[in-house]
């Protein structure tokens, strides 16, 4: 009880601090068994019965995308249109996973705020679980796949029926199929209504609620988590690399490491498409032991929604920006490593090896 006081206290300083606004930029599939995830046996595991995961989703979104332009603000402005999603399931490789179409509908904004993305560290050291989608009081959510409500109402985290819970309103499923032989869920939280009942079965694209500000959130927007292998807090993975893309666009995805092998948290990159001039900035992941990388991609940050093209990525190192050229590829995950004085390495994760140096390098 007290471990579940003292994270209660860190989600609130957490989300009451996470002021949403919209944001400034917006096969077969088979793999290696994930990465442990952090364990808690006080956390409940929000579950009405266990079922066989199949291989691979089949649904296919029942909304259809539609174009829509909305300003955003900042300093480079941009458009929120974004073409057509890929189907679901999109693999393009075998270690791909885009089971999930987006939650929100493509007349919204639809995509992961910039600002606050999975795995970084805000507010007294709290990893953010998810991805949060800035879009208005009121918005249909949809379900992302199809699959079982498992929860439904106040209480997700804590288990209990309480109004007091951080995630506030909010409805988890489980979803009909999995991923390396393991049970897939999605969470959405901070609902303003929620429109689906415990043991309901939905299809994607369902609308499932509302969006709102219920629990610990001071703007609207929607919490969008992708748990596997158990409905738990500490099991979710980044929701970018599970989520189709838009059509033509895809995602850069990388490791960044200092010089001796070691994880560089909260580390600064600016990504810039050299035809356009537009820029995104991210960071890394916060605490490695907190947060789950991808089985296969292993990775410490990503960012999405880019367009297919030219870019640049750079990231400071022992007092100098280091950068390189890369291209982004249609519906594709870009991957590099980043390993100090070793500079960057691009190609599929299992091709790159970090160099060996010895430790105390930095």
């Amino acid at each position: 009880m007290k471990k579940r006081a003292i994270l209660l206290a860190a989600w609130a300083i957490l989300l009451l601090g996470a002021c949403r606004t919209l944001p400034a930029d917006a096969g077969a599939v088979a793999g290696p068994s994930p990465t442990q995830a952090i364990t808690n046996t006080n956390t409940p595991v929000l579950e009405e019965e266990t079922a066989d995961p199949l291989p691979l989703p089949s649904a296919t979104p029942t909304i259809a995308p539609v174009r829509f332009v909305f300003p955003t603000p900042g300093l480079m402005p941009e458009s929120a249109w974004r073409p057509p999603l890929y189907e679901v399931p999109w693999a393009p490789t075998q270690n791909d996973h885009f089971f999930f179409i987006r939650p929100i509908a493509a007349n919204e904004v639809n995509w992961a705020d910039g600002t606050y993305r999975y795995g970084g560290i805000f507010f007294e050291n709290v990893i953010h679980s998810g991805i949060d989608i800035a879009a208005s009081e009121g918005t249909p959510i949809m379900a992302a796949g199809p699959g079982k409500v498992i929860w439904a109402g106040y209480g997700l985290f804590s288990g209990s029926e309480s109004a007091d819970d951080p995630y506030g309103l909010a409805v988890a499923i489980r979803h009909t199929f999995g991923y390396d032989g393991k049970t897939l869920y999605t969470v959405y939280a901070h609902m303003s209504e929620v429109h689906v009942l415990r043991g309901q079965s939905v299809d994607t694209g369902q609308v499932i609620g509302l969006v709102g500000r219920t629990g610990f959130a001071t703007g609207f927007h929607l919490h969008f988590e992708v748990r596997l292998g158990e409905n738990d807090f500490f099991t979710t993975y980044n929701p970018e690399l599970w989520i189709a893309p838009p059509q033509g666009w895809g995602l850069l995805a990388g490791r960044i490491m200092g010089s001796g092998g070691q994880i560089l948290i909260h580390q600064e990159l600016t990504i810039t498409n050299l035809e356009s001039g537009r820029i995104w900035e991210t960071v890394t992941y916060g605490d490695p032991l907190a947060v789950n990388a991808d089985p296969y991609y292993r990775e410490n940050f990503v960012v999405g929604d880019l367009p297919a093209g030219k870019y640049e990525v750079a990231t400071p190192y022992l007092g100098r920006i280091n950068r390189i050229q890369f291209e982004i590829f249609p519906g594709k995950v870009t991957y590099f490593i980043y390993q100090g004085r070793e500079g960057f390495k691009f190609g599929p994760p299992d091709s790159l090896r970090p160099t060996p140096i010895p430790t105390g390098t930095p």
